[in-house]
């Protein structure tokens, strides 16, 4: 039986990023992955460019049954920490909006990056491992796989979340947590497009592929950002942002113009140009194909702009800055970005990621109830919540 004195599961940016840190502490480190290579996810995040984290990220930026949870991992290891190793590194950047911290080149710069850290620190890596089993003893831990056994002091539980299974996503962690009683908090889909009902696609989906400015809200949580159209509904930021706020049920508001005040804008169109039709007016502040579209939804009557008075204005402009859409559901973890919920911090040190009933056992990254928003805040998590581990592991 191999003996070590650490063993991560999970090869990702939470998993790499605790081993390093534990190897610099002169422990014994191996990593395990069900996968090929490591970073999978970091690979194909940010369409490949890896939005690796965010200049304003706070504990305001994420969600969990305790919100008070992540305030020590990111106090201790910031987005500055990362952003100076980056540099130490001579990764080329560049902020894209709102904080958000992309390579200016490749995600493939963060993979390498880590996994010369991983050989400078000693960290083995070992992949396309499937694990049986786990269990524990006053030896430690064994986890068995299907070649060999190994055992450990300090096991790490890096596995991530259930989205994007097509890259290896799976409940494993999950059961590990259940498996030693610590309790897991409901689980569904974030940072996910929001599907059309029925009725709704056969109106909308002809749109497909327009996007434009909003504010989007729901659950009294407001994002502004962009907003797409797609054949199965609604996604870009704005909507990826508020799918973590939404439940299903829910309506999303909509504001589609939310830089001005559209009843004094069409009043003053309408003292310049009175004869000018209302949908060339809303052609003209909205995308073509929208404003045409919301005409055919009798959201508005085409009239000259002489023919409004205060009331009207107004009353147009409650309907497309309050506009209410009200999806079916979500793309489902195929497509999230993350998965909300997750192992109960209660169960869990915020000092060390310890499991309090467990000793020995650690959860980090997006198995954790912590999920950040999107623009980087969720590698900001696994950077943080890895390095914290990595320094009691």
């Amino acid at each position: 039986m191999q003996q070590w004195d650490v063993i991560v599961i999970g090869a990702g940016a939470a998993g790499l990023f605790c081993a390093i840190e534990s190897a610099k502490r002169g422990r014994r480190t191996l990593v395990l992955d069900n996968g090929k290579r490591i970073g999978r996810k970091i690979l194909m995040s940010g369409g490949g460019r890896c939005n690796f984290t965010n200049i304003y990220a706070s504990p305001a930026n994420y969600l969990s049954a305790n919100k008070h949870f992540c305030k020590s991992a990111l106090s201790r290891y910031t987005q500055w920490d990362f952003i100076a190793l980056v540099q130490q590194y001579g990764i080329a950047y560049h902020e894209k909006t709102l904080g958000q911290l992309f390579c200016d080149d490749s995600a493939k710069d963060i993979v390498d990056m880590l996994q010369a850290e991983c050989d400078k620190a000693g960290v083995q890596i070992a992949l396309q491992q499937e694990i049986i089993q786990i269990s524990h003893d006053e030896q430690g831990y064994q986890v068995q796989c299907r070649e060999l056994t190994r055992q450990c002091q300090s096991l790490v539980i890096a596995s991530g979340g259930l989205s994007l299974p097509n890259l290896g996503a799976t409940p494993f962690g999950y059961q590990v947590a259940e498996q030693f009683g610590l309790p897991v908090l409901p689980l569904r889909a974030a940072l996910v497009p929001l599907t059309w009902q029925p009725a709704d696609k056969a109106v909308f989906e002809e749109l497909s592929g327009l996007s434009l400015p909003v504010t989007a809200s729901a659950n009294d949580t407001l994002f502004a950002e962009d907003m797409l159209f797609t054949h199965r509904g609604l996604s870009g930021p704005a909507i990826l942002q508020i799918s973590s706020f939404w439940t299903p049920g829910d309506e999303v508001t909509v504001n589609l113009l939310p830089s001005q005040d559209l009843a004094e804008v069409l009043i003053e169109l309408q003292q310049k140009h009175p004869e000018q039709e209302l949908k060339t007016a809303l052609s003209r502040l909205l995308p073509k194909r929208l404003a045409e579209k919301l005409l055919e939804l009798g959201v508005y009557q085409n009239q000259p702009l002489k023919a409004l008075n205060a009331k009207s204005a107004a009353r147009l402009a409650e309907s497309l800055q309050h506009y209410v859409f009200r999806p079916n559901g979500t793309e489902g973890y195929r497509t999230a970005e993350v998965t909300l919920g997750g192992v109960d911090t209660n169960e869990l040190s915020s000092k060390t990621m310890e499991a309090k009933k467990q000793p020995g056992l650690y959860f980090i990254g997006e198995v954790v109830d912590v999920t950040g928003w999107l623009g980087g805040y969720n590698f900001q998590w696994a950077w943080s919540s890895g390095w914290v581990a990595g320094q009691f592991c």
